[in-house]
This record gives structure tokens, sequence and C-alpha cells, in this order.
């Protein structure tokens, strides 16, 4: 059981790291003219947080509660 709880601290952390990443003022600084290969800075940030995210969640989830 303790191994259970340690995945959800795990998840938990996930969010709340999610959260800040994605949190008005941090977002607001990506809020610029700049673009990289043609492509608004801000949607290339939102894009990566999300992935990072994503592929974060899966590798916490695949490692399950027993490792």
């Amino acid at each position: 059981m303790p191994r259970a709880s340690l995945l959800r601290q795990r998840l938990l952390a996930l969010f709340l790291a999610g959260v800040l990443a994605l949190f008005s003022p941090l977002v607001s600084q990506f809020e610029t003219p700049e673009r990289l290969l043609g492509i608004p800075s801000l949607f290339i940030y939102l894009f990566a947080v999300w992935a990072a995210i994503i592929g974060a969640a899966a590798w916490i989830l695949s490692r399950g509660p027993d490792r």
C-alpha cells in the first residue's frame, strides 16, 4: 500500500507543476511577437509543456506502484 501512496504523491506533484507551468503570469512571459520557424513562441511553450506533462505522467504510470 505505501507504493500506491507514492504513486498518488507523484501524480499530485506533476499536477501542481503543470498548473504552475500553465499559470497566467508565467505564460504571459511568452506572449511576444517573436517567432521560431514561423510559429509564435506562446504556442511552442504551451505545446512543449503539454507534451512534457503527458510524457511525465506516462513515465510515472508505466513504473506503477510495484516498483
